[in-house]
């Protein structure tokens, strides 16, 4: 059975591979925020995910990766494989 990982071996391991994420999403952000919003398109729903997803990361629980997935996801729709039905196409 593995033994759980110290806060210094997790850091160790990871601690440059989350510093250099971090440098990117900062970098994406920078980008937003410089960029411009034509003056009739109203707020972009994509924003208000992505400041949710930063507020996510911010409490200190061990789900953050699943409320992330989650609020990045879509609703479940039962109905979903009707929307990607093929036509049947005769003569095959």
């Amino acid at each position: 059975m593995p033994t759980r990982r110290t806060v210094p071996q997790v850091l160790d391991r990871d601690f440059l591979e989350i510093r250099a994420r971090m440098l990117d999403l900062a970098a994406a952000l920078d980008r937003i925020d410089r960029a411009s919003l034509p003056s009739h398109q109203t707020p972009d729903q994509r924003l208000a995910q992505i400041r949710s997803g930063l507020e996510a990361l911010l409490v200190p629980e061990s789900d953050r990766a699943e409320t992330i997935q989650r609020l990045f996801s879509l609703e479940y729709d039962p109905h979903w494989s009707k929307r990607f039905e093929l036509p049947v196409q005769s003569g095959r």
